[in-house]
């Protein structure tokens, strides 16, 4: 149990990192943008963008969780590994697929990680759309 616990606080840092990186890069290019108040177009574009973004370092995370249960034998094949990881970080959680016993903790963790980088993305989202609402020489 206790390598299991290790591997999984190994994919939170994981996750963590990815996370981060991807955050920053999404962060740099909205710094550079200099979109009128006023006009809806240009933001919905750049929400769209940002949505996706964070969606793909989200299935980045999930795949990191996916490969880790598939190299390790906890799921039969990549296909269960993936399907199990997505539903165990979003916490969906249907049930139809399950760890064995000594790695129920590790999804337990994955879990957890998921709520902690969604609620990330979620305040990271809600920064950009309040900058929306700033006037450009307040934003500096």
């Amino acid at each position: 149990m206790v390598r299991q616990l290790f591997i999984a606080w190994c994919l939170l840092a994981v996750s963590v990192v990815i996370h981060a990186y991807g955050v920053v890069a999404v962060l740099n290019v909205v710094r550079r943008k200099e979109l009128p108040l006023g006009h809806v177009r240009p933001w919905v574009w750049l929400f769209v963008r940002i949505a996706g973004w964070i969606v793909m370092l989200h299935v980045a995370e999930i795949m990191a969780w996916a490969l880790v249960y598939r190299w390790r034998d906890a799921m039969p094949d990549i296909q269960s590994a993936m399907y199990f990881s997505a539903v165990t970080y979003t916490t969906t959680g249907y049930g139809d697929l399950v760890l064995p016993k000594s790695w129920r903790l590790v999804g337990a963790v994955e879990a957890l990680t998921g709520i902690l980088m969604c609620g990330w993305s979620t305040g990271f989202f809600f920064a950009v759309v309040s900058r929306m609402f700033t006037p450009a020489a307040k934003q500096e």
